[in-house]
């Protein structure tokens, strides 16, 4: 006899009571709070500032979804093993892309206004917030940081891939434009002992990639340069890295940053990019959100070799170098 076929529900696809909550107690500072000897809702507000009735409520909520248990006897919530993943200083690094006072966090929540964007086309981030992504890094120097950490993030298993699947030995001298603090430049110098290389990013971050290289005993061989890769970028280099970077950015953006690395390569320079490309590595979901926050995309191979060769530069070939991510190898069109 044949089961009845049981309907499939959307509502699940459509909770936002479960993933606010979760980024709630992440902002709050939860599990850190509770640690492994656990807290009451009352202690747990008194530390957050928050409404003991609504937290304890909250609490409830994550304890049903297995975030958080309840020990019934004390009243005390703890973070079971999936809940610690909200801390800090959890290997899974995840805290600030659920912190909404972080650049990751903050971001999301410029879901909310997603119908505008299908409206008008343009991104969400400037219409909730009132200023672009960008400008309100450089308004809050918070939010400046915690991006900083969340590509740290991002590449902390993927650079050391990158600098060993790709050979960028053959470039004597790389500069690494919006290179962050330095995390794929360190490991491609750490592989190629004969690399010399300098990151450019605007000053907060340039200064703290100096930092970094002067603790990785790498500062004899590489420089922080503070500049946007909208300006003059510093010229002569045999290669100039985009890391993650034109996916950032619409065609027209993304078209003058490439030929600001044209222009500054040296002869029969290079321009590498790397990129999550559409369909290995960039879902849907984040094709999403580089339109809701950026007005940007995610791109083919195909798109990225178009932009770049409509910039006079001339396609040397793409491959995988991680799961995620594809290096595209351009030269300087004669």
């Amino acid at each position: 006899m044949n089961q009845p076929t049981v309907k499939r529900s959307i509502m699940p696809l459509a909770d936002l009571a479960t993933p606010m909550a979760v980024r709630v107690a992440a902002t709050l500072g939860l599990a850190e709070h509770a640690g492994t000897a656990g807290a009451t809702a009352e202690r747990l507000a008194s530390l957050t500032g928050t409404s003991a009735p609504a937290l304890s409520r909250l609490l409830d909520h994550l304890v049903a979804m297995e975030v958080f248990d309840l020990d019934t006897e004390s009243g005390r919530y703890r973070p079971t093993d999936l809940g610690a993943q909200l801390r800090e200083d959890a290997p899974e690094g995840i805290k600030p892309l659920l912190d909404i006072t972080c650049a990751g966090g903050r971001a999301e929540l410029a879901f909310v206004d997603l119908l505008e964007v299908m409206t008008s086309g343009a991104p969400a981030y400037p219409h909730r917030y009132g200023r672009d992504f960008w400008a309100d890094l450089d308004a809050e120097p918070k939010l400046r940081t915690s991006f900083d950490a969340q590509m740290n993030w991002r590449f902390r298993e993927q650079a050391p891939l990158i600098a060993r699947q790709y050979d960028w030995s053959r470039f004597p001298d790389i500069v690494d434009v919006g290179g962050g603090d330095g995390p794929l430049l360190i490991e491609i110098l750490r592989a190629h002992p004969g690399v010399r290389g300098r990151i450019l990013d605007l000053p907060p971050t340039a200064a703290a990639a100096a930092e970094r290289l002067k603790v990785a005993g790498l500062d004899d061989r590489a420089s922080a340069v503070p500049g946007s890769f909208f300006d003059p970028l510093p010229t002569g280099a045999d290669a100039y890295l985009l890391s993650d970077i034109l996916h950032d950015w619409d065609d027209e953006h993304a078209r003058e940053i490439l030929i600001g690395c044209r222009r500054a390569a040296a002869p029969n320079g290079s321009v590498v990019l790397i990129e999550p490309v559409r369909g290995h590595g960039a879902d849907t979901a984040i094709d999403l959100f580089m339109l809701m926050c950026f007005g940007s995309k995610e791109r083919t191979v195909e798109e990225l070799t178009g932009l770049a060769t409509g910039c006079g530069l001339a396609f040397r070939g793409a491959v995988p170098v991680t799961d995620g991510r594809w290096a595209l190898e351009f030269t300087v069109a004669s």
